[in-house]
């Protein structure tokens, strides 16, 4: 068997490349190609349309949950800044009741005491004054 030559190598893949390059202008100038090339511009289109409004979608539903989740903290902050200041007030008037308290305690005691010293005192004016009967009576 003999070996092809470089110049029939050549001639050869000249051949094969002049093949290739008059199929590929017959499948260009095909009108069914045109076509399915233009369907397959139209089905990508289509796509990237379908997702850019999934992307629009999306960033729609981030946004809007963003706002509610803000509405939704404020909302909490602002109970929570009520409730403080309910206990807050809750305390002052626990404090108030109870000074109020400790006050009229302290009042009482002080009466009772001024009672007790003048019972006392009663009671010594009463010796004292049995005494200088006594006295007298001698």
């Amino acid at each position: 068997m003999r070996q092809p030559s470089l110049a029939e190598r050549q001639e050869a893949a000249a051949a094969a490349k002049k093949e290739l390059l008059e199929r590929h202008r017959e499948k260009m100038n095909d009108p069914g190609f045109t076509e399915r090339q233009a369907a397959r511009k139209a089905v990508v289109a289509a796509r990237e349309i379908r997702i850019a409004e999934r992307r629009a979608a999306e960033e729609a539903r981030m946004a809007r949950e963003a706002v509610e989740k803000a509405a939704q903290e404020a909302a909490e902050r602002a109970a929570q800044e009520a409730a403080l200041e309910a206990d807050l007030a809750a305390e002052e008037e626990r404090k108030a009741r109870e000074a109020a308290t400790r006050l009229a305690a302290a009042q009482a005691r002080a009466a009772r005491d001024r009672e007790l010293e003048a019972a006392l005192l009663d009671t010594r004016k009463a010796r004292k004054a049995a005494r200088k009967a006594k006295k007298r009576g001698r």
